[in-house]
C-alpha cells in the first residue's frame, strides 16, 4: 500500500518541538510522508497543500521501502506555483553527517542547535532533523515576531554547549553585528552557517573581525538544503558546469525528484548512479590551493534569469551587490532593473542603509564602474527600510523590481532619474 503523504503545520515558537516524534517516524518510514506548511498562515498553508496534493498518497516512483520519502517540501515559487521537491530519509541523513563533517570534523560530542529560522523551509526544517540525528533538542527562537539582536542573544544565553550550531540568514548577521551583546553570543557558537542569499563579503568580514566562524552555504530544497559550504562541495557532492556556466549538483544529498512530474528535465541520473538536479544558477570554479582546500571552490554568480541588459551590455547582479555592500552607508542592496527606452534596463541600486549617514550614489557608482565597468553602475540609489524576500533571508527579486519602478514612477525616464540619483522611500525616522 502507497504511504500517505499528510500536512504538518509548523509553528514558529518552542511548540515546533512538539513536532519531533513526528519528523523521526517520517524518517524511519513508520509515519507517513509530510508537507511542513506554516501553522501561522492558514492561508499560504491550505494552498501550498493543494499545490503538493497534500492528503493523497505518494505515487509510484515517490516513494522507496528502503528509503522512504519522509518530507515533501514546497519550493519557494519564485517562477510560479511551487514544487513539491522529494526527499529522502538517505538524502537527509547524508545531509547531516556531511554537515557535522565539515563544522566539526572527528569531534565525537553532540552538537546543539539553535532553531533561529522558520521549520517549515528546508534551513529551519533541517536543523530540527539535524538536532534528531545528534540527539539533542534545539533551543527555538519565535520567528513569529521581528527578528532582533536582544532576542537573539537572549535564545543564545539557553542554548546549551559545550558544542553550539546555528543558521542564519545575511539580514539577521547584519543585525547581530549591530549589537555589542548579540555579537558576543553569537561568537559563542563553534560554527554559524549562512545561507538564504548571498553574503557580501564585507559582512563575513566583520563577522570574523568580532571573533564569528561564519561558514557561507549554497543550496535548495532539492539539495536538502545546502551542499556547498564555503564554497566548497560536502562529503560526496559532486558539481559540475556546463559551457555557459549552469550548474550542476549531484551525490547523495539530491532530492528523489518533484511530486507529481516524475520526468521533469531538472533530475535525472549520472552515469555513477547517483541522483543529478541541474539548477538555475550559474557559477565558475576558482583553483585554490590554501591549507584547508586543495581541489578549489565553486563561485555561485547568480540566477540564470537575474541577468540585467542594459544598453545591449548583460550585467550578473550579484557581483556587482558584492561590491556595493562593501560601501559605507550600505547594509543590504539588491540591484534591479527598471524598463527604460533608450537603456532597455535602467539599473537601480535598491539599499537598506546601514545604522548613520545613507551611502553617497555617486560612490556606489563609482565604485561599481571601476570594478565591473560603466555599465554595470546604477544610475539610481533607492533607499528602503527592508527589501522584499521570498522564504528565508531570500530576496524577491521580482517585488524589489516592482517596488523600484513604482518609485521611479515620476522619473520614467534616464534624463529624469539622472536628475535625481537619490530616492528616499523609507518609512522611518
Amino acid at each position: 500500500m502507497a504511504r500517505s503523504l499528510e500536512p504538518l503545520a509548523v509553528p514558529t515558537g518552542p511548540a515546533v518541538l512538539d513536532l519531533l516524534p513526528r519528523l523521526a517516524a517520517a524518517l524511519a518510514g513508520t509515519g507517513p510522508a509530510l508537507v511542513p506548511v506554516p501553522a501561522a498562515d492558514p492561508r499560504a498553508a491550505a494552498e501550498l497543500v493543494r499545490a503538493l496534493d497534500g492528503g493523497r498518497p505518494l505515487a509510484a516512483g515517490e516513494d522507496d521501502d528502503a528509503d522512504p520519502t519522509a518530507f515533501v517540501v514546497g519550493t519557494s515559487g519564485s517562477t510560479g506555483t511551487p514544487k513539491g521537491t522529494l526527499l529522502p530519509a538517505s538524502a537527509l541523513l547524508a545531509s547531516a553527517r556531511a554537515t557535522r563533517a565539515f563544522l566539526l570534523g572527528d569531534d565525537p560530542r553532540p552538537a546543539h542547535w539553535l532553531l533561529a529560522l522558520p521549520a517549515h523551509h528546508v534551513a529551519g526544517l533541517q536543523v530540527l532533523q539535524r538536532s534528531l540525528v545528534e540527539g539533542t533538542t534545539p533551543t527555538v527562537l519565535d520567528t513569529s515576531t521581528t527578528f532582533t539582536a536582544a532576542e537573539f542573544a537572549r535564545a543564545a544565553a539557553s542554548t546549551p554547549g559545550p558544542v553550539r550550531l546555528v543558521s542564519l540568514v545575511p539580514t539577521q548577521l547584519v543585525r547581530v553585528l549591530a549589537d555589542v551583546d548579540a555579537t558576543a553570543a553569537l561568537a559563542g557558537f563553534d560554527a554559524v552557517l549562512i545561507g538564504g542569499a548571498a553574503a557580501p563579503p564585507a559582512l563575513l568580514d566583520r563577522a570574523a573581525a568580532a571573533g564569528v566562524r561564519t561558514v557561507t552555504t549554497y543550496g535548495m530544497s532539492e539539495t536538502c538544503g545546502g551542499c556547498l559550504y564555503d564554497e566548497q562541495p560536502l562529503d560526496g557532492v559532486v558539481v559540475t558546469a556546463d559551457p555557459a556556466g549552469r550548474l550542476t549538483l549531484a551525490g547523495p544529498v539530491v532530492a528523489r525528484g518533484y511530486r507529481g512530474r516524475p520526468d521533469h528535465p531538472a533530475f535525472d541520473v549520472d552515469g555513477a548512479g547517483r541522483r543529478r538536479f541541474r539548477t538555475d544558477d550559474v557559477g565558475e570554479f576558482t583553483a585554490d590551493t590554501g591549507i584547508r582546500v586543495t581541489a578549489g571552490r565553486w563561485r555561485v554568480l547568480g540566477r540564470v534569469d537575474d541577468v540585467l541588459v542594459t544598453g545591449g551590455v548583460k550585467v550578473a547582479p550579484a557581483a556587482v551587490e558584492a561590491t556595493l555592500a562593501a560601501r559605507p552607508g550600505v547594509a543590504e542592496v539588491v540591484l534591479t532593473g527598471v524598463p527604460d527606452p533608450e537603456w532597455g534596463n535602467l539599473l537601480v541600486a535598491v539599499v537598506v542603509p546601514d545604522t548613520g549617514v545613507p551611502p553617497d550614489p555617486a560612490d556606489l557608482r563609482a565604485a561599481a564602474r571601476a570594478a565591473h565597468g560603466a555599465p554595470a553602475a546604477p544610475r539610481v540609489t533607492l533607499l528602503v527600510d527592508r527589501l522584499p524576500s521570498r522564504g528565508p533571508g531570500k530576496p524577491d527579486r521580482a517585488a524589489i523590481r516592482t517596488l523600484a519602478r513604482d518609485a521611479l514612477a515620476d522619473a520614467p525616464t534616464r534624463t529624469d532619474a539622472a536628475a535625481h540619483p537619490l530616492v528616499d522611500r523609507r518609512t522611518g525616522p
